[in-house]
């Protein structure tokens, strides 16, 4: 697989993913939300009663971003930071919202942050400080931000490790294994190679253009050989140098140079074939289809 056939099926990847990344969740992000809501209401509720307060009301629980939503309260209250805690982890894993969230007692008042704590499945970052010390009786919201949402598309997403290889390597077979080139084609006895308005035949180190019979010398037909195996890529200076004069007489720094220069003139009557100089790296055979 050359370099820019991976790169076509890595773009052709990041879009399918993004589109699926894109389209798929919208509704469970919805109801993510939604379900949030009612389990933060559940998390509010129980902390009342745990206060043996029935009565006051947990008004409504507010959206302040994609993860993060905010219970305030009624009234003032008092609580011990182990009860929020437990009570937050049981509704949470109750509802199979997120096992990764950090929550914060927020004094009304002052705006400042109480208590704060942090659970994560990896419990080295698993952070609970204080937890003994009964805050006193005050105006508080509590804010839960989620650190990781649980969606239908998180909990399904090794389909797509399955999925996305099989349509990749469907997509490499119908527009790479199956596609042959318009103006480089072999015939079944691999002898001639149709060049634009050229047949080149290698074996013969010969271009035939309609009647006419062009002659190449051993190197230009070597060198031409590479070139059609690496249509419009750029093959390395080094590379030709290696594949064509080593082993077979002497190289001086002119004689590609010189090679290409021939190759041009003998291929110049269609103008969609070019020989590029790429300065520094190498060269490169454009045929335009």
């Amino acid at each position: 697989m050359n370099r820019n056939t991976f790169f076509s099926i890595v773009i052709f990847a990041n879009v399918l993913l993004s589109i699926l990344s894109c389209s798929i969740p919208k509704e469970n992000e919805i109801d993510f939300s939604e379900r949030s809501k009612i389990a933060l209401r559940e998390v509010g509720d129980q902390l009342l009663l745990s206060q043996k307060d029935s009565v006051s009301l947990i008004l409504p629980i507010t959206k302040i971003d994609d993860f993060k939503f905010k219970i305030p309260f009624e009234k003032d209250l008092s609580f011990e930071p182990n009860t929020l805690v437990e009570i937050v982890k049981n509704v949470l894993e109750k509802s199979r919202i997120s096992k990764n969230y950090r929550v914060e007692v927020i004094n009304c008042i002052t705006n400042e942050v109480a208590y704060s704590y942090e659970i994560n499945e990896e419990q080295e970052q698993t952070l609970i400080p204080c937890a003994g010390r009964i805050l006193p009786k005050a105006c508080y919201t509590i804010e839960v931000k989620f650190l990781r949402k649980t969606t239908l598309f998180s909990e399904y997403s090794y389909l797509f490790y399955i999925i996305i290889p099989l349509l990749l390597g469907m997509f490499y077979r119908r527009f790479y294994l199956n596609k042959k080139p318009k103006n480089i084609e072999v015939t079944g006895d691999g002898n001639m190679i149709s060049l634009g308005i050229f047949h080149f035949y290698p074996a013969q180190n010969k271009l035939i253009k309609k009647a006419s019979e062009i002659s190449l010398s051993k190197k230009e037909c070597e060198l031409l050989t590479i070139f059609v195996a690496n249509k419009n890529q750029i093959v390395k200076r080094e590379e030709l140098t290696k594949k064509v004069w080593e082993d077979h007489g002497v190289f001086v720094g002119r004689s590609l140079d010189t090679y290409i220069s021939k190759l041009r003139k003998k291929l110049q009557d269609d103008a969609s074939i070019k020989f590029i100089n790429v300065h520094g790296v190498g060269y490169k055979l454009e045929i335009n289809s």
